[in-house]
């Protein structure tokens, strides 16, 4: 046969085993990088969103000649919210003396007698008071309740017990306690109800961490250092890069010479 006859030679193609560790080398280290960039970029994002907003609420009542924009080229974001805070805290210094809680008085009167204002006001000045007064301890407690059946658990946050009118209407005899039971992925979403104190399993976990498990729906678990999870997510995919060149290097046929 002559060499004429033969067919071209053809270069030899990359096995598809390398474009494959090509490929999940590209994801690990786009995970990481994702891993690494998303919490930071979600957390400028609501900041900014948070600072805009207040902005917003309080730019009308501040007149245009003390406005930051009316002797700058630019918008100064957060002037709103410096301003906010500053009132916030000069309101609580008057409160504090007489004067101002003969005021504070005189304007809860007026509101109590208005009857549709009156429970609103009363209500979410209760809930205000028990978030931010650091004495109360709602929601501070987390616990375990079998719900919503038998041999399942979920996360509830413990309340306070019941009034005494509800206490004495409850049949069962035992102490029983108000607990919230948030739903995923949405906690502020949930199931209000009253269980026996005896039915909870309390555990020791913040509410910030029962917040986390809940929304990342147990992706997250409580107790784990975010830097060793980046730790580990890129150890393994610098492990799996290894595992997948070695595959390459054997599954590649030796040249004969």
């Amino acid at each position: 046969m002559n060499p004429e006859d033969l067919p071209p030679a053809t270069p030899a193609e990359a096995p598809p085993e390398a474009h494959t560790g090509l490929m999940a080398r590209f994801r690990n280290y786009f995970l990481t990088g994702l891993v690494v960039a998303g919490p930071i970029a979600i957390t400028f994002y609501l900041t900014w969103w948070f600072v805009t907003w207040v902005d917003g609420l309080v730019r009308p009542f501040v007149p245009i000649a003390y406005r930051p924009e009316t002797y700058l080229p630019f918008g100064l974001p957060g002037s709103g919210l410096i301003i906010a805070v500053v009132a916030l805290t000069l309101l609580g210094f008057l409160t504090a003396n007489l004067i101002g809680r003969t005021l504070v008085d005189l304007g809860e009167r007026l509101l109590g007698r208005i009857p549709a204002v009156r429970a609103i006001y009363r209500g979410v000045k209760q809930v205000f008071e028990t978030l931010f007064s650091g004495q109360g301890s709602s929601f501070r407690r987390v616990g375990l309740v079998e719900f919503p059946s038998p041999g399942m658990w979920s996360i509830v946050l413990i309340s306070q017990a019941p009034s005494v009118e509800i206490s004495n209407r409850l049949p069962s005899q035992d102490e029983h306690i108000s607990v919230f039971l948030p739903c995923a992925p949405n906690p502020t979403t949930g199931f209000f109800f009253y269980v026996p104190r005896s039915k909870i399993l309390e555990i020791e976990m913040s509410a910030e961490d029962a917040a986390t498990l809940i929304m990342s729906c147990g992706v997250v678990q409580p107790g784990a250092d975010p830097q060793k999870k980046i730790a580990a997510l890129a150890a393994t995919a610098n492990a799996a890069r290894i595992a997948n060149e070695a595959n390459a290097a054997t599954l590649q046929p030796a040249k004969v010479e």
